[in-house]
Order: C-alpha cells, then sequence, then structure tokens
C-alpha cells in the first residue's frame, strides 16, 4: 500500500463555486476543482502524492493517517 492510500480523498460538488471540488482533510483543504468529478479525483491523487514527495523531500514526519477512521458514517452523524 503507497503512503498516499492512507489519506482519504474527498470530491464533492460546491453550490457556491459550481464545480466539483476536492480535498484530503488531514494533509489539505480545497486542493483542487473542475466540472469533471472524475478528472478532478485523478488531479487530486496527484496532488496527494506530490504533498507526500514534499513531506519526504523535507525530512517532515507525515501527518496522521485519515483512512480507514469511518469517515463517511461520522459525517452522516452530524449531518
Amino acid at each position: 500500500m503507497s503512503n498516499s492510500n492512507r489519506y482519504v480523498k474527498i470530491v464533492e460538488w460546491s453550490d457556491l463555486d459550481q464545480c466539483y471540488v476536492g480535498s484530503c482533510p488531514g494533509l489539505f483543504y480545497g486542493g483542487c476543482h473542475g466540472s469533471d468529478e472524475k478528472q478532478v479525483f485523478a488531479e487530486l491523487c496527484e496532488i496527494v502524492e506530490e504533498t507526500l514527495e514534499l513531506y519526504k523531500q523535507d525530512g517532515k514526519p507525515l501527518p496522521p493517517m485519515t483512512a480507514g477512521r469511518d469517515y463517511a458514517n461520522r459525517m452522516l452523524e452530524v449531518g
């Protein structure tokens, strides 16, 4: 498993922006946007990889992983 798989990636429609917005909670928010959901997700995955590579190059520890933390069900409880 790659390190990028350890982080939740979210693509959601923004009524305010009238486009899809991709984010990676715990790593960054609002990382990319566009009109095609699949394209935004692909770009988001690339940004996550690049961000993790920057952490590695700078010798910084990675933020705590967010995958496997059952975020989807937690969001339902909030809504």
